[in-house]
């Protein structure tokens, strides 16, 4: 049920988006796959090693998985590649703090930009190691 529901809320999102705003723009994009919580909140530090766990804890729980890019702006993943699933993706999660290239659409609607991500060009894994400068960022401690 729980799948259905992801399922179902992310088509009407995507469609939404689409129907309310400019058409999708076609971008090429690299960098890391963030916890958007996390980093938008500033709650902890949000980057690499130091948030991995947090990270993993937080897609897996439905909080919407994000791309951070160089120049820090910051892309809500609405869909990847062919995954059906939007909340708790497998796929988001083995992607969580990563570096990676991808190709897709954005969107843009009330100063958000959501991506929907139509392959992964490339994953240089995990690059940003914080974990020695800020610890381990352990969520609710």
């Amino acid at each position: 049920m729980k799948s259905l529901f992801a399922t179902i809320f992310g088509a009407l999102l995507a469609l939404a988006l689409s129907a309310g705003s400019a058409a999708a723009a076609r971008v090429t994009i690299t960098g890391e796959v963030i916890d958007s919580w996390c980093y938008l909140t500033e709650i902890m530090y949000p980057l690499g090693t130091a948030h991995r766990q947090c990270a993993l804890w937080c897609a897996a729980g439905g909080i919407p998985a994000a791309i951070v890019d160089d120049d820090g702006q910051v892309y809500i993943i609405l869909k990847i590649e062919t995954d059906s699933v939007n909340v708790a993706n497998p796929t988001i999660l083995d992607l969580q703090t990563n570096r990676i290239t991808v190709e897709g659409d954005t969107f843009e609607r009330d100063g958000i930009t959501y991506l929907t991500i139509a392959r992964v060009i490339e994953n240089e894994g995990i690059v940003n190691l914080t974990a020695d400068k800020y610890g381990i960022q352990p969520f609710g401690e």
